[in-house]
């Protein structure tokens, strides 16, 4: 079956490449292929990038280092369409994962395969400043899972993210901006979806998940669309600042991150409970200089996954509170250093694992911004518990 998909991909790259001659060939960065129907009524942009990791981890007590693991791997595989259909205000895209950990985690619940699919999503521009989005694509969470892992300051993404984030689903999104001033921008999302994840194929187990957002941007936009982007590349000549809240409410959820985790099963099904979210983000840039912050709370109506008869099954919704600052700054155009500070509380009376304190040292050259460069970072991870770790890590990026 993985060779066929494999076969599939190299055969519809022949034939892109067949046809390229006709297409104009767009610079570094921009794409692959930017293709447009001959009555204008189409367009489609075709990029690919990837992301090879090293990586390498200690134990670390008592100011040693032990059990040292040293691994390399292909981070991030991607291939990536968008475009628009008919008129330019229906816009698609469509992103597909092909590395081992882009298409991880298939299971009974996605129809026993790959999750190829990463993002497949129509946006209409029906009125107006209003565009509704449908289909599978990232609910409007916390600011630095929204930013593409492309465009991340550091190799990789917080602790914060990985426990809290609620990452992609399928379902329906409002969007809207509107000016309280010249340069007040105010933005509001709002999203139903099933709540259970993505490329999920056996319906809706629990109930539905209901995101609303709201972010100000009281100094104007950012260049580039750079409040969803790490660094600050494109050296703001004047403060820019934007915050965002996220309430996020998973009604009956059968998961126990949301719609992340796994499904709490029990003697009937599953356990349902509701499971709240609240992310609290902001994002500061001003002449190489850029700061992002965010805060993260999970609660639930009852975390602990029960049976029928009321017996515990073991399950627990992974309840708590995260806290992520991070800043960097530009030594010249193309060189960064960065520190990151990063805290998780999950509730230890009732999930039962001990506060978490990341630090993290970045380094990053850009040789054409985040279309390509190398990054390495150094972090230490402090329990109470004395669980500690030391980490290593190199990255080369590189988008067409």
């Amino acid at each position: 079956m993985k060779f066929k998909h494999t076969l599939l991909c190299m055969s519809m790259f022949l034939c892109l490449s067949i046809n390229a001659q006709e297409a104009n060939a767009p610079k570094f960065g921009k794409g692959l292929f930017n293709l447009i129907g001959k009555d204008s009524t189409w367009s489609m942009k075709i990029g690919t990038r990837m992301q090879i990791l090293s990586i390498g981890q200690w134990d670390s007590n008592n100011g040693g280092l032990y059990d040292p693991e040293f691994s390399s791997l292909v981070r991030r595989a991607r291939l990536k369409f968008d475009g628009f259909a008919y008129s330019t205000k229906l816009q698609y895209k469509l992103e597909l994962g092909l590395s081992n950990r882009d298409i991880s985690g298939g299971s009974e619940f996605t129809g026993n395969t790959p999750r190829y699919i990463l993002d497949a999503v129509l946006k209409w521009n029906f009125s107006g400043n209003f565009v509704l989005w449908m289909g599978q694509t990232k609910l409007p969470g916390n600011r630095e899972r929204v930013i593409s892992s492309g465009d991340l300051q550091q190799v990789d993404r917080s602790l914060l993210n990985s426990r809290f984030n609620i990452d992609r689903d399928m379902g329906v999104q409002l969007r809207h901006h509107f000016n309280l001033s010249k340069n007040f921008i105010v933005k509001e999302i709002f999203a139903i979806s099933q709540g259970e994840g993505r490329n999920v194929t056996t319906g809706n187990l629990g109930g539905h998940q209901y995101t609303s957002r709201i972010e100000f941007l009281p100094m104007g936009n950012f260049a580039s669309k750079g409040d969803y982007k790490g660094s600050d590349l494109k050296f703001e000549q004047k403060p820019k600042l934007a915050v965002g809240v996220t309430y996020d409410l998973n009604n009956n959820a059968v998961r126990n991150r949301s719609n992340m985790g796994s499904y709490m099963a029990n003697d009937v099904g599953f356990y349902e409970t509701n499971i709240s979210t609240i992310f609290v983000d902001a994002m500061f840039k001003y002449k190489g200089f850029s700061f992002m912050g965010e805060y993260a709370n999970r609660d639930a109506k009852d975390p602990f996954a029960k049976n029928s008869d009321g017996s515990l099954t073991g399950d627990i919704v992974q309840v708590g509170n995260g806290l992520n600052l991070q800043t960097g700054y530009l030594l010249s155009k193309t060189v960064e250093v960065s520190g990151r500070y990063t805290n998780i509380q999950l509730d230890e009376d009732i999930v039962g694992k001990a506060p978490e304190n990341q630090y993290t040292l970045g380094l990053s050259k850009y040789i054409a911004g985040h279309k390509l460069k190398i990054q390495t970072d150094i972090s230490y991870l402090d329990t109470t518990d004395k669980s500690n770790q030391l980490m290593l890590r190199f990255q080369v990026d590189i988008h067409f």
